[in-house]
């Protein structure tokens, strides 16, 4: 193996480390933000908050996902090349075109609140709407520079921007949202103060990234690839520089739009098919909040783990890939889904076993809190699919077939939403109905993408090593956390979970290497890997 390529391997596990720990440092401020926020807000006023983070989210997804992979996948092809000078003009390009972007979400969001309203036919959410209407503005701006750092494999500018965004959200939306508590304004005007947390935090992050690139010197940064600039090169046209992003940037963000616009119509499903069969507008309130308030934040903590591979391995395969270094992509992505399965099939196993206690602990023992408890246990399950479909997608879309994962993405879209409407609009299932759904359109996902990169790209995973294995391993790790429960909740109360969760990690961590899941060979592309297989030898569990 190279010096350059060793340095790169080491380069991109560095910034999976970094970027994991700060995407599970913003995971977990999120549910500690619900936790407070719930309190102060009860699931009723939880309920508008989380409508418009919806559209938030679709929004942001279509104003940032594609183009910051693109920025990232052009900035690594040139630094191979060394043509620093087309970098320069892709920012620059590409900055600006954000800030267009930015300016149009802001507005669709800020003006169409009403029409956002009255989809969800729950009165007076317009207000929380556009309370965080400017923040895609401030992450529209964030995202280019993202995109540029992740180009060069430097994670840390991005992770440490999205710890800012974190703390601004938790402290400052606290903050507000007791402010306007005391000044006496209705719930939904309290809502909106605490989502002008998010506003704030993102503004701060965006100020983070702006001063990095200031200060960021790529030459002193990038030796590996220093010796290859050459000022001389030719750039390419600012209209072409744009054409090429938008070919590259489009497609993914029509595959990754699709489900977050899914989960936006989703939203609007839930109030209106729970409304159709009998309940009233109060009471979906208070459903949909306790729901999207405990349920989802807890099922969307273990994807976290995933995440930051997936915005690491794009720049890296695109650099792999012009290289015509086969081989090496291959290791990439066998590599990536293995610690996909590792990672997250023990904790949806594990969340879904012990989904009550988890609840109890965090959010209390009281009514509400207890009835989110089967729905974690069931959308739990889909947390495997979210994190494969995520990986599988990043394949496609190095490979440049990023048309595949909208088709993809399409028919997950499709069956959610049709198991969503038809579901939760039988009584007896009522909201129970789309974390099922949910689980559904997220297997589709995955299932579609393993097809197109055995079609297209010829991949085929090693399922016995990459799945079978870390799955007896989960569920050994499942029936310890099972039974470690029982036994300390006889002892230790609520804290009897905290303790269960600790034995069954030392337990899996066994279990995996003495089910062989992870070789000498998967260990060695971690960061100190030899260091890892020695110790590891040591303990007998490596051969």
């Amino acid at each position: 193996m190279s010096n350059t390529e060793t340095k790169s391997r080491s380069r991109f596990f560095s910034g999976v480390v970094a970027l994991t720990a700060a995407n599970l440092f913003v995971k977990l401020v999120g549910l500690i933000l619900k936790i407070p926020l719930r309190s102060l807000l009860t699931d009723a006023g939880m309920a508008y908050y989380n409508n418009a983070y919806e559209i938030y989210a679709w929004l942001f997804t279509v104003a940032t996902t594609g183009l910051p992979i693109a920025v990232s996948m052009l900035v690594s092809e040139n630094r191979v090349k060394g043509n620093v000078r087309e970098i320069r003009k892709i920012f620059k390009v590409t900055t600006l075109l954000f800030i267009v972007i930015g300016l149009a979400g802001t507005c669709v969001m800020l003006f169409g609140a009403p029409f956002f309203e009255r989809a969800y036919q729950i009165e007076n959410s317009a207000f929380c709407m556009m309370a965080v209407a400017p923040t895609l503005l401030f992450i529209c701006l964030s995202s280019a520079l993202r995109g540029y750092f992740q180009g060069y494999q430097r994670m840390s500018p991005t992770a440490v921007s999205e710890v800012i965004e974190a703390v601004g959200k938790l402290v400052i939306g606290l903050l507000l949202a007791n402010y306007a508590i005391g000044q006496g304004y209705p719930l939904h005007i309290v809502a909106a103060y605490a989502a002008l947390g998010l506003t704030i935090g993102v503004a701060g992050g965006m100020l983070f990234l702006i001063i990095s690139k200031l200060l960021f010197r790529p030459e002193k940064y990038d030796i590996e690839y220093a010796a290859l600039a050459d000022e001389t090169l030719p750039v390419k046209s600012s209209k072409r520089i744009l054409a090429t992003l938008v070919m590259i940037a489009v497609p993914i963000t029509l595959a990754n739009s699709v489900m977050s616009f899914s989960t936006m119509l989703d939203g609007m499903i839930l109030s209106r098919r729970l409304q159709s069969i009998g309940f009233s507008e109060d009471i979906v309130k208070t459903m949909i909040g306790n729901y999207k308030s405990c349920a989802t934040p807890l099922a969307n903590l273990p994807p976290a783990l995933v995440t930051p591979i997936t915005a690491s391995i794009i720049p890296l395969m695109a650099a792999s890939i012009a290289a015509g270094n086969r081989e090496r992509t291959k290791r990439v992505m066998d590599g990536s889904l293995l610690i996909t399965a590792i990672l997250e099939l023990p904790c949806a196993l594990g969340m879904s076993v012990l989904a009550e206690p988890i609840i109890k602990l965090l959010f209390g023992g009281d009514s509400s809190a207890e009835a989110a408890a089967p729905l974690l246990s069931i959308l739990a399950l889909s947390v495997f699919f979210v994190s494969t479909l995520s990986v599988t997608s990043a394949f496609l879309q190095a490979h440049k077939l990023e048309r595949k994962p909208i088709l993809s993405m399409i028919c997950g879209a499709a069956v959610k939403l049709i198991a969503s409407y038809l579901l939760i609009g039988i009584p007896a299932l009522n909201i129970y109905g789309s974390p099922i759904a949910s689980c559904l359109g997220c297997f589709t996902i995955s299932a579609v993408n393993l097809y197109f990169i055995k079609k297209h790209i010829g991949f085929l995973p090693d399922f016995r090593k990459i799945l079978v294995r870390p799955f007896a391993a989960s569920v050994v790790c499942a029936l310890t956390a099972m039974g470690g429960y029982w036994l300390f909740s006889q002892f230790f109360g609520r804290l009897a979970v905290i303790l269960a969760i600790l034995l069954a990690m030392v337990v899996y961590f066994f279990v995996i290497f003495l089910l062989r899941a992870l070789t000498r060979e998967d260990i060695l592309l971690l960061p100190k890997g030899e260091a890892l297989c020695r110790l590891l030898g040591k303990m007998h569990l490596l051969r």
